[in-house]
């Protein structure tokens, strides 16, 4: 019998083997990065037309509730607030009723921008509790357990009609996407995101508008694989067709994360064949090689007329990550 903890352990080893500014905006930056601090104004030059926070892998139980505490007293301190925030997946660590629960009521004692979110692979997770309650993975999923109650589950939570959805905030296109089966379904897809005909479909369609360039967020859960190759258990399983998707628009920039890599690590920014992909740390599970205790992380993302700024938080002690800004010209 797999017991939870090896069970973790096992998907955790399969993640491992898998330019100059002005003295104003220096200033700026500086004031910016001081523990305790949000930025009370903007830097010299136009505003963003969007500021959203991306906060994944929150992996939501009473034993990580304080993370989760620490990340949005920090992001709702900022002045101007934020247009959104985009969970990215793994919102809730086990997918039970009594995760949504207690989601929902740490989220409610906030005063929140509107809030948008996909599925990962954890939200599936409640086909390894048996009718007790037992975390227990010995023979398959547990009877009357089912992805369909998953993806119910999500969805009454989220209030959508559907486990993917976009949305244009301060005129800047959200896309997001959505694991939508697991092993109970389709043994085969194991922690990899499987999206259908219809979902694929609909983000060719989707992606219309940007033939003129406009930029366009689009977030998945888990990351991808090597260019040229579908991916398979932890990655986006469609890759070929995922990317092949995205090549015609020139403004495109995904985020992804799954992995819980540090944003002190290298790679969380690489410039893909035709698009920009980012992969966020974790609030509830960060990894480490951080140069705090226990590191909680996540990425603020602003869109400018004539750039996106992507800078990574460290939330436990309301700092910026020096080595985890990036500002992408765009085209």
């Amino acid at each position: 019998m797999l017991s939870r903890r090896n069970f973790m352990k096992a998907i955790a080893s399969a993640l491992v083997a898998a330019a100059g500014g002005t003295a104003l905006w220096l200033a700026w930056r500086k004031r910016g990065s001081a523990a305790g601090t949000g930025p009370r104004e903007q830097p010299p030059g136009p505003s963003p037309s969007l500021s959203l926070w991306l906060l994944s892998d929150i992996h939501m139980t009473e034993m990580l509730e304080s993370k989760l505490h620490l990340a949005l007293k920090d992001v709702t301190r900022f002045d101007p607030p934020a247009d959104a925030i985009v969970f990215g997946g793994d919102q809730v660590e086990g997918g039970r009723e009594s995760d949504y629960a207690l989601l929902r009521q740490v989220l409610s004692g906030y005063k929140l921008p509107p809030t948008y979110g996909l599925m990962g692979n954890h939200e599936y997770y409640h086909i390894w509790y048996d009718a007790q309650g037992n975390w227990t993975t010995a023979n398959g999923p547990n009877a009357g357990k089912t992805d369909a109650q998953a993806r119910e589950r999500f969805l009454q939570f989220m209030g959508y009609e559907r486990p993917w959805r976009d949305a244009w905030v301060g005129g800047v296109h959200l896309i997001m996407l959505s694991q939508e089966a697991y092993v109970q379904e389709r043994p085969e897809v194991g922690e990899g995101a499987w999206y259908s005909d219809e979902q694929m479909a609909w983000l060719k369609e989707t992606l219309k508008p940007h033939a003129d360039g406009k930029p366009a967020l689009v977030f998945i859960h888990q990351p991808l694989p090597p260019d040229g190759q579908d991916g398979g258990t932890h990655r986006l399983i469609r890759a070929k067709e995922f990317r092949s998707t995205l090549a015609p628009y020139r403004n495109v920039f995904v985020f992804s994360g799954h992995t819980h890599r540090n944003l002190e690590t290298e790679g969380r920014y690489v410039r893909d064949t035709t698009f920009h992909w980012f992969n966020n740390a974790s609030v509830g599970k960060t990894r480490g090689g951080s140069l705090v205790s226990s590191p909680v992380q996540g990425m603020y993302v602003q869109v400018y007329p004539d750039r996106v700024v992507v800078r990574g938080r460290e939330f436990s002690n309301a700092t910026w990550i020096g080595v985890a800004e990036w500002t992408v010209p765009l085209t």
